[in-house]
């Protein structure tokens, strides 16, 4: 489907313009989510192949869905769902996999939900905050699709077992590794970057929190990550398909994300 497409939202119908009729885009939008990520998985689970280019789930107005890449033109008429949702989808447990999907679909939902409430005038301020508890009555596609926030939360905290042992080494990751990352047994120090332990700790939580750029996993000393040299979020190798043996002849590493970006003028 083509940009017009997505400008409008269901192929033909206006721009929302009351409280009521943004309701009814979004709720179109998240059935139409709901749908790919449920009854219709096996057909979207397909389209999602990491061979591809970076690509989007998109649902429209008229509660139709469309895996996609992304809108070309800069700035978009609409917010941008999720880049690259295909990449993470075999380096993940696919329950795992859909989760992520559908929180960053709740996400991409409330952002199209509030361009739309952003132009009401300044007398409906009030009908901004209605709109938000309209949505806020139905449950999150994360919440439909993982069976409940309390159990992927029970879900993925890490064991005391394992907790110190990925902190330390998040540290050194973080500490040692350059950002074009090459997976070695022994770190190399750069610049004036210390040993993990001159003054850090295992309970330091600067750097125990490191998290994938595109499926949200966290650090694990056994996994190949690279970094991207603009906006500094660090990736598994496999989700953005960087390869070690790749990583050594790229001098500057972009992700998908600023790979997009328009360079400045």
């Amino acid at each position: 489907m083509d940009a017009s497409y997505r400008r409008a939202g269901s192929g033909g119908g206006s721009t929302p313009r009351t409280v009521e009729d943004i309701y009814k885009d979004y709720r179109a939008r998240r059935s139409a989510i709901l749908r790919a990520l449920t009854h219709e998985v096996e057909d979207f689970y397909a389209m999602c192949d990491p061979e591809k280019e970076n690509l989007c789930l998109y649902g429209y107005a008229n509660e139709t869905w469309e895996v996609a890449l992304p809108a070309e033109e800069v700035p978009t008429e609409l917010p941008e769902p999720a880049l690259g949702i295909n990449f993470a989808r075999d380096g993940m447990n696919r329950r795992d996999w859909l989760a992520l999907v559908a929180v960053h679909s709740d996400s991409w939902l409330v952002s199209v939900a509030f361009y739309y409430a952003a132009r009401l005038n300044r007398n409906e301020r009030s009908n901004r905050k209605r709109l938000f508890d309209m949505m806020n009555d139905l449950p999150t596609v994360f919440e439909v699709v993982s069976g409940g926030p309390k159990q992927s939360r029970d879900r993925d905290r890490p064991t005391s077992e394992n907790s110190g042992r990925n902190k330390l080494s998040v540290k050194v990751m973080m500490l040692n590794f350059p950002l074009s990352l090459q997976q070695t047994s022994e770190p190399r120090i750069e610049n004036n970057v210390r040993e993990p332990d001159e003054g850090f700790d295992e309970d330091d939580g600067d750097h125990s929190e490191t998290l994938c750029g595109t499926c949200g996993g966290i650090y694990s000393a056994d996994e190949f990550w690279i970094g991207c040299d603009i906006c500094e979020k660090w990736y598994h190798g496999k989700c953005v398909k960087i390869t070690p043996a790749k990583a050594e002849s790229i001098k500057q590493y972009k992700c998908p994300s600023c790979s997009k970006r328009p360079r400045p003028m």
